[in-house]
């Protein structure tokens, strides 16, 4: 689990691709200290494995399902990439949960200044997802913990302040580049319940109706059979 605080900017060094599935080795510096193979790390919003690292670089895997669903496939050597370990369990909470479980991708389609902010507008690729956001909301974009100021079918917006524009792969984001949408996990896990729910309560209906359809076998002759009549 992760929280949406970027701890670094690191550099893509290299990608070895084999059809769908890509070996990303990343610089870094900071998110290697304490590194151990197997650790989860955050990469634009995606959470990857560590296999391999050294002093200044690590190695992640990405598989054919992570390179189909998010815009890790569009890096290219250079690139910078948002990075966060795993949160430590007596860490503060700064941001929400992020899980590192990529629900889409958006296109920049705006991105104006407005005094000491710097607001971004996107557009969904699949605007199915958008029925996670509400405004005011948390959102993270390419990993970095946001909160929705506007919310329309297929379109949102958030405003990124001087600092966290500074200090993550941001800066360099235009108009037509793509980024990682996480949406709050808290909206899935409650759309699933009552998905559940609503099932329930079918079913329920449904027996209810079975049993009320079915003839009774109390007649007349029965109760004088047996002497209530």
């Amino acid at each position: 689990m992760f929280t949406g605080l970027v701890e670094e900017v690191g550099t893509l060094h290299s990608i070895s691709k084999q059809g769908e599935a890509m070996v990303l080795c990343i610089r870094a510096g900071k998110v290697i200290e304490g590194v151990r193979l197997g650790d989860s790390i955050s990469v634009n919003g995606v959470c990857l494995t560590v296999t391999a690292f050294s002093s200044t670089s690590f190695h992640a895997d990405v598989m054919p399902q992570t390179y189909r669903h998010t815009s890790l496939k569009q890096l290219r050597p250079g690139a910078s990439v948002n990075l966060e370990r795993a949160m430590a369990a007596n860490s503060r909470f700064g941001g929400h949960i992020v899980q590192g479980h990529v629900d889409g991708t958006a296109i920049i389609v705006n991105r104006i200044v407005d005094s000491n902010a710097v607001v971004f507008e996107f557009q969904l690729e699949h605007p199915s997802i958008g029925r996670y956001m509400i405004p005011k909301g948390s959102i993270a974009i390419d990993g970095i913990s946001l909160t929705l100021i506007q919310v329309e079918e297929s379109n949102f917006a958030v405003s990124i302040i001087p600092h966290t524009l500074s200090q993550t792969s941001l800066t360099h984001k235009n108009i037509g580049d793509t980024v990682n949408v996480e949406c709050d996990v808290l909206g899935k896990y409650v759309e699933r319940l009552l998905g559940f729910t609503s099932k329930a309560e079918r079913d329920i209906d449904t027996r209810l109706t079975q049993s009320s359809s079915k003839s009774s076998k109390i007649t007349e002759s029965f109760l004088t059979e047996h002497g209530f009549c």
